[in-house]
């Protein structure tokens, strides 16, 4: 394995055992890194100069990363259609 591999291997694993603490649940982000990484080892298969392996390292890195960004928020309609979402107090938070 090459010097890169080892980091963006390295990389991969702190981002997907650290970002849980920081999102959703363990499940919602090895679903993210799954399909990060399916993506990611299609591209290598496509584009020139990228291999497989190195796609799908990368792949799964972004995957982690943006499932543990992205805000997973669940809309409700109130009696006039408004939307809103509950924030952690159950308060409603008009959009």
């Amino acid at each position: 394995m090459t010097r890169k591999g080892i980091i963006a291997t390295a990389v991969g694993l702190s981002l997907g055992m650290t970002a849980p603490v920081y999102a959703q649940s363990a499940g919602q982000m090895l679903k993210g890194t799954a399909i990060g990484a399916g993506g990611g080892a299609l591209l290598g298969a496509v584009v020139p100069g990228i291999s497989t392996g190195t796609g799908a390292l990368v792949g799964a890195a972004g995957g982690a990363a943006y499932t543990a960004l992205k805000k997973n928020k669940r809309y409700y309609h109130d009696k006039y259609g408004r939307r809103y979402s509950l924030n952690k107090y159950g308060q409603r938070v008009y959009r």
